[in-house]
Formats: C-alpha cells, sequence, structure tokens
C-alpha cells in the first residue's frame, strides 16, 4: 500500500538547531510527492514529504501483533540525512516495531513513530488474522552429548588432585 509520509519543520530551540524535522502523520493510498506544502502557521511547515511502499510479510506477522496491541498502533518511518536538496531520505515505513528497532540500533537512520489510522489499523488487522500462525516452542536436544564424562572435583579446593589445573589453590597447601 502506497503511504504518503507527513514532516513537519518546526524552528529550532537553540541557536545551533535553526529548525527541527518530525514525522508527524502517514497518508494511506497517498499518491506520490516531492515535498509539496501541506499546511502552514508561521515558521511551522508541514510537507507530503514522499510516498514510499507499506510492504507486510507473512513472516513477521508476529511482530505486527506486537505492534498493535500497543496502547497507541504505530507507523515507524525510517530516515537518513540526504547530501542532496532535500534534507530527509526516506528508507522505508513499516508496520514492525521488530524491524524499526534493528534500524534504531546502527544509528545511522532515524527512526520515527507515527500513529496509525484507524484504516491502516483495520488493513493490518485483517491481514495479521488472515496469515498468522502461532509457532509451537520445540525445545532443542542436544545430540552427540557425552553424559559418561565425569569431571568430578574441577575447581574444588576441597579435592586435592595434582594433575588438575581447573582446581582452585588451597591455602595450607605448601609447595616444595
Amino acid at each position: 500500500m502506497p503511504l504518503g509520509i507527513v514532516i513537519r519543520k518546526v524552528p529550532g530551540v537553540t541557536r545551533w538547531v535553526s529548525h527541527i524535522w518530525k514525522a508527524v502523520a502517514v497518508l494511506p493510498g497517498a499518491g506520490e510527492a516531492s515535498w509539496k506544502e501541506l499546511r502552514r502557521d508561521g515558521d511551522t511547515i508541514e510537507y507530503h514529504a514522499a510516498t514510499v511502499p507499506l510492504e507486510l510479510f507473512r513472516t513477521d506477522t508476529e511482530a505486527y501483533l506486537h505492534g498493535l496491541s500497543a496502547k497507541v498502533p504505530s507507523i515507524y518511518v525510517v530516515m537518513r540525512e540526504s547530501g542532496s536538496g532535500h534534507p530527509l531520505e526516506f528508507v522505508l515505513a513499516t508496520a514492525s516495531p521488530y524491524e524499526a528497532q534493528d534500524y534504531a540500533d546502527t544509528g545511522e537512520e532515524l527512526v520515527e513513530k507515527v500513529p496509525m489510522p484507524e484504516g491502516l489499523i483495520a488493513w493490518v488487522r485483517d491481514y495479521v488474522e488472515q496469515h498468522h500462525e502461532d509457532e509451537v516452542f520445540v525445545k532443542r536436544k542436544r545430540k552427540n552429548a557425552r553424559v559418561d564424562l565425569k569431571e568430578d572435583g574441577i575447581g574444588d579446593a576441597r579435592i586435592r588432585q595434582v594433575a588438575d589445573v581447573y582446581r582452585a589453590p588451597s591455602t595450607k597447601e605448601t609447595v616444595h
């Protein structure tokens, strides 16, 4: 689904930052746009900066469920600073909080959390209901594990063993 990204430019609060960019909304089903001005209120300007595809994957339905169960279901907009004429370049928009966390961990991209509109919540929920399959946890069993080997006394100072290199030194022991 094409998703329009609305960016707000507000004046900075210090002399070192002239303005601040923040993703504030998404527009489901939006057409193409390139920094089209939507609204101006004094020094605050909102732009329809770009339209990016929102893709859902069957393997990520658990992450979508996690995102939908949040107090405020959100879309995560991943951006990075641009070297071209526009201040930001849009990498993607995702409904997966896990994928957003992966991008946030790199420190190279800026990840903004934007509230999901009601229609988009219903669309993602329908997708999850149609494709989600619970995975049953299966504990892995160790193959080739040798249980007949005993290493009694390793690290125990009460057991005297000359060849034991892992043994903790004893305070009563004398070396000649």
